[in-house]
């Protein structure tokens, strides 16, 4: 299997293509076709663990890595993770279900890919013959910092270096960062939104000048984000577990069609069931979940990405973005895998802030894709409504995803579609937010906030967020977004 660029020029390998993170013009790595798993693949694969079946997934991509070493990076990835199923399908009432993603490490749907990622990054270099030291290169709305620090902490000939936006992220989150332990890992905070700390790292991504000063210490880049493939792959293994699941658990039958609704920020999560329904996967459609920031809603509507809008604060941080990424992905797609195209949209998006596509990409987009948001009292009403209704207690961007879902049934009361809802973090991420849509309780310190949120829900607390407060915090850098280069140099010296 090779990977070419969206935006032309390239034709790599797959470990090639992981170890760059971006290809040398800036475009995104994609599969030069998408592999097909076929029904007969499907039948097998559900009487497979989690692993095996990520693990087929995956090699449908990397047929570059060992199958065999695949499933055993498979294998101890998701052992680090609670519970005995690392993606459970919850029943929620009839017809909808949660995808539960945040039973990893950090308690976010990140570790999903991010505990495979050193392995691929590692065993890549040896693959491609890369001696160098690689830096891994994060820029996080709060939840692929921590994922990305914890899946590399110590790992050999790797650094990792994550940067986050100051107040832009939960103060459980930043804690999280903050008190992370390793020899090889760095937190900085930076002076305005994702949005600017995304660019920022984009561009020393694109700077020979940048390329060149690491050069000089012996340093490769690389990416942890959502751009780069090697995150974006496992993230397809989940949709097909969790279709498996519904087809084992007699809720559905082989081959019958299902909806997933995803909390979006970056595109990346909902871009992989996108893949998912391009390999074969029974999916009908996919509901994009924004929430105040909902430059999503309006692009899949109007087909304009325009980024001159207000940007807003929410009670779901991890979706406060306005520029996507990923969505350059399925740009390449429906522009007919039109490279020029493509950079076209980039560049303008880039220097104008604004892009167009054509009627009849958007139409071609809205036959799979439609969009919805939740403004801060629709999540906290959709937080209580479930729990008061059924005893289930979601985090604030699933909320966002509820809303959207619960939105489409009321509009489409004949539909009979099964619809899965991605769950991408545990409720206690955002304890203060949680407590209040549950409870109607307000309380400032988070931990405050866990121990209210148990003693009102019941639900156990994970470990790694429990023992937080004890941690020392280690980093404590914030700098402008024209001074993150200068913190990178530092680290590598």
């Amino acid at each position: 299997m090779k990977f070419i660029s969206t935006r032309g020029g390239e034709k790599v390998t797959g470990a090639q293509a992981i170890v760059k993170g971006l290809s040398d013009n800036g475009g995104l790595f994609v599969p030069e076709k998408f592999p097909q798993v076929s029904a007969e693949e499907l039948d097998e694969m559900i009487g497979m663990s989690y692993p095996e079946r990520a693990a087929k997934v995956l090699y449908k991509f990397l047929d570059d890595y060992d199958e065999k070493e695949l499933l055993s990076a498979c294998e101890a990835a998701y052992a680090k993770f609670e519970g005995d199923d690392p993606a459970p399908l919850v029943k929620i009432k009839d017809g909808v279900y949660v995808l539960e993603l945040f039973h990893g490490p950090t308690c976010a749907f990140k570790d999903m890919a991010l505990t495979v990622l050193p392995y691929l990054l590692r065993k890549g270099c040896d693959i491609c013959g890369v001696e160098e030291q690689i830096l891994v290169l994060v820029a996080t709305s709060g939840d692929t910092g921590k994922a990305a620090l914890e899946g590399f902490k110590d790992a050999k000939g790797i650094k990792i270096m994550v940067f986050y936006p100051d107040d832009g992220v939960s103060s459980m989150q930043k804690l999280q960062m903050c008190t992370q332990e390793g020899k090889n890992v760095n937190v900085v905070a930076v002076k305005g939104n994702f949005d600017d700390c995304q660019t920022a790292v984009k561009n020393i991504f694109n700077s020979e000048e940048c390329a060149a000063a690491l050069k000089e210490h012996g340093t490769l880049l690389s990416s942890a984000n959502s751009i780069n493939f090697g995150r974006l792959a496992p993230q397809i293994a989940y949709y097909f577990s969790a279709y498996l699941d519904l087809v084992s658990s007699e809720q559905i039958e082989m081959g019958q069609e299902i909806d997933f609704c995803v909390p979006t920020g970056n595109f990346g999560n909902i871009l992989a069931a996108y893949y998912a329904k391009r390999m074969g996967l029974p999916v009908r459609r996919l509901h994009c979940a924004s929430n105040m920031n909902n430059i999503l809603t309006d692009f899949l509507a109007k087909g304009k990405y325009d980024v001159h809008r207000e940007f807003y604060k929410t009670m779901s941080p991890s979706m406060d973005i306005l520029v996507s990424s990923n969505l350059e992905r399925l740009l390449f797609e429906v522009s007919g895998r039109d490279f020029k195209l493509t950079a076209e949209r980039m560049k303008k998006l880039k220097e104008d802030g604004v892009y167009e596509i054509t009627e009849e990409e958007r139409k071609a987009i809205a036959e799979i894709f439609d969009g919805g948001f939740a403004d801060e009292d629709e999540v906290v009403e959709t937080v209580y409504d479930l729990f008061c209704d059924t005893g289930y207690t979601m985090d604030t961007h699933t909320g966002c995803a509820m809303k959207v879902a619960n939105d489409w049934a009321h509009k489409n009361k004949k539909d009979t579609t099964k619809m899965v809802v991605v769950s991408t973090a545990n409720p206690y991420k955002f304890p203060q937010d949680v407590l209040y849509a549950v409870t109607g309780n307000d309380v400032r310190d988070s931990f405050k906030g866990i121990k209210r949120l148990h003693a009102a829900t019941a639900m156990a607390v994970p470990k790694s967020l429990a023992t937080l407060r004890d941690k020392p915090i280690i980093f404590k850098t914030t700098v402008t977004r024209d001074k993150m280069f200068d913190e990178v140099l530092k680290f590598v010296k």
